[in-house]
């Protein structure tokens, strides 16, 4: 009997084949937003962990604004004084034996930074600034060829670089880069360590990057424009909470502020960036929700009319089965069924979609692949409720015609 009234609810479903696909486009629509939206954002959670570790362990890092993920009030941190190298080498200076390492840094934010040698250069946008001999293992890079700054090589400002390797494979593509002579932004280097690849977070490569003696950059550039960022290393985790305000305090000292003023710099770590980055996540999941959950009301009204319709459509049908033996039960199930399929279908082309598209985002952030079983789960049924609780009424209508009267219908 339920083989029957499934073949028959599928039948019926294919007479209308162009209005069960429309009615089946708004679910698909309300899935996708949803989905498509988690995808990324899972898939972004799961590479989080790689992706925002840029400080190293037991570290935090101070600067004149807020993480990238939490600008908030622009004007406010703009107005703030630039933190100067000679702020940082005071700040160095007071966390002697204090930290493990504290590393200085300082960005050309201008865009334009290009590397030449002899006749071959870079794309114009790498990332070209000034570091101590800290910089490295603060920013997760290792040296492949060739060393890193020494602690001469700060204090005097000597022009040498250390290279990311898309450089070194752009401008050194058949040669070794050690002791070559580079042209950044007007000035020459010589190479004395390339770093080893790092391959790109979030879409932006991690190897297109040079870096020379901070006091070097700071001659050369100036230090008025730009604003130094401070990354500390605590001495190991137990000391970790404590480091930090210890690291306050010699920052407010060699800010010269007062007891009474607020800091005019920012911290933050590993774990304040996963936490802004949760924060956002959670945001951006509320709203596809609120929207998905707009669509998925609007498709479900559309079902509920589609079923009167087809209720209307196939009265004189009704009253014929019922008329022969047809019980209310199997008239009400056959149409819950047609209402099910048609949001079930629609649900699961709006997983697929939402997952391509999701992971196509994905990838091209640089994160991983993944498949959100629990939302699809969840989508399903949802989409489920939906078929059965906007299909009810027209099923139940269907199955309480009286015989004689659908019979008579024209």
């Amino acid at each position: 009997m339920f083989k029957e009234i499934l073949r028959m609810a599928f039948a019926s479903l294919g007479v209308n084949k162009l209005r069960s696909f429309l009615t089946m486009s708004g679910i698909t629509i309300g899935v996708f937003s949803v989905i498509g939206v988690m995808t990324i954002v899972s898939a972004l959670r799961g590479s989080i962990e790689s992706g925002l570790n840029i400080l190293g362990s037991n570290a935090f890092q101070f600067q004149k604004f807020p993480s990238g993920f939490n600008n908030g009030n622009n004007r406010k941190y703009r107005l703030r004084r630039n933190i100067t190298l000679n702020e940082g080498q005071h700040y160095q200076r007071l966390m002697e034996g204090i930290a493990r390492t504290v590393s200085l840094e300082l960005y050309d934010f201008g865009g334009i930074a290009q590397a030449t040698y002899e006749n071959r250069k870079t794309l114009p946008g790498l990332t070209f600034g000034g570091g101590n001999q800290h910089f490295l293992a603060a920013n997760q890079y290792t040296i492949e060829t060739g060393r890193n700054f020494t602690e001469t090589d700060v204090a005097m400002g000597r022009p040498v670089a250390v290279i990311g390797s898309s450089i070194r494979k752009a401008l050194f593509p058949t040669e070794t880069a050690i002791g070559k002579v580079i042209k950044v932004r007007g000035r020459t280097y010589t190479v004395i360590g390339t770093m080893a690849e790092r391959g790109s977070s979030f879409g932006s490569s991690q190897d297109d990057i040079i870096i020379v003696p901070i006091t070097r950059f700071a001659m050369e550039f100036g230090n008025d424009r730009q604003s130094l960022n401070i990354a500390t290393q605590a001495l190991s985790q137990e000391v970790y909470n404590e480091t930090i305000d210890k690291a306050i305090t010699a920052m407010r000292i060699a800010r010269g502020l007062e007891p009474e003023d607020e800091n005019d710099f920012e911290l933050f770590s590993n774990e304040s960036l996963v936490a802004s980055f949760a924060k956002i996540a959670n945001v951006v999941s509320s709203g596809a929700f609120v929207i998905s959950a707009i669509a998925l009301l609007a498709a479900g009204v559309g079902i509920m009319n589609i079923m009167l319709v087809s209720v209307t459509e196939r009265t004189k049908e009704i009253g014929i089965r019922k008329s022969i033996g047809a019980r209310k039960n199997s008239i009400l199930t056959q149409f819950l069924i047609e209402s099910v399929v048609i949001s079930l279908a629609g649900g699961v082309v709006g997983i697929l979609i939402g997952v391509v598209a999701g992971n196509g985002i994905a990838m091209m952030m640089s994160a991983s692949i993944i498949f959100p079983w629990a939302w699809a789960a969840i989508g399903l049924l949802v989409c489920s409720g939906i078929g059965i609780g906007f299909g009810f009424y027209p099923a139940f209508k269907a199955a309480s015609l009286d015989p004689i009267e659908a019979l008579r219908f024209e």
